[in-house]
């Protein structure tokens, strides 16, 4: 990945993540964290990965999240000064659920 990308990447979760934090009404208690920022090299699409926090509330978050994704990509594209500007895409992070299961997988096998 260039070093052009990459600063790019920075910059989206960024202003992504100001975006969710100061406009996005979410219930009390739910929390959404922006894992990984990956734009395409042509800087025609973005996926920003979220981490959702409590685990229960995923599929709410996720809905409102697209629910909203046009207020937020407008808001993003005012606060971007570039061209072509990345239309986003939003998908569910994995990893910490994924780590969380190996870790016990490893911990249930020294037991036994």
């Amino acid at each position: 990945m260039n070093n052009r990308i990459v600063k790019i990447n920075e910059l989206i979760k960024k202003h992504t993540n100001d975006i969710i934090l100061k406009d996005l009404s979410l219930k009390d208690g739910v929390f959404i964290t922006i894992a990984k920022v990956d734009t395409t090299p042509d800087l025609r699409y973005t996926r920003v990965f979220v981490s959702i926090f409590p685990e229960k509330e995923i599929s709410y978050a996720m809905k409102t999240l697209e629910k909203e994704i046009f207020q937020i990509q407008g808001i993003l594209n005012k606060k971007l000064s570039m061209r072509p500007l990345p239309k986003i895409e939003f998908r569910l992070d994995l990893t910490e659920s994924k780590a969380d299961e190996i870790e016990k997988l490893l911990k249930n096998i020294e037991s036994n």
